[in-house]
């Protein structure tokens, strides 16, 4: 399984940025995909996340509003998009696949989760 992230950048206070994840070596429909993100110093903290078919999501209350996560099952890949970016989004961020069960749920911990990228890095200037 191999989860392929990019779309990391330095950007301005106030920018937008696409993160994608492109999976292979799964059956990328039957997992839910999260988003993660690790700053220096901090323990990784769950984003966002999405279900099987993208029709259930789940944000963080630090990007709720601003960052939206979808995915597109026929292209294997699932997407975080983030408007008004802050300094304190600076983060490595990760994508993940959980194998749930339910295709409806998703889930925030870390270890629910199967699957890891290798992490795009973020970062916004003020």
């Amino acid at each position: 399984v191999q989860l392929q992230a990019s779309g990391g950048g330095l950007v301005q206070a106030g920018a937008s940025l696409r993160l994608s994840c492109a999976a292979s070596g799964l059956t990328f429909s039957t997992y839910a995909m999260g988003w993660f993100r690790q700053a220096p110093g901090k323990e990784r903290e769950f984003v966002a996340a999405v279900s099987w078919s993208g029709g259930n999501t789940y944000y963080a209350d630090s990007v709720k509003g601003r960052f939206t996560i979808s995915r597109d099952n026929a292209k294997n890949t699932v997407y975080l998009q983030m408007n008004s970016l802050k300094p304190e989004d600076t983060a490595v961020y990760y994508c993940a696949a959980d194998g749930v069960v339910e295709h409806y749920r998703v889930r925030v911990g870390p270890r629910e989760y199967d699957y890891w990228g290798q992490g795009t890095q973020v970062t916004v200037s003020s």
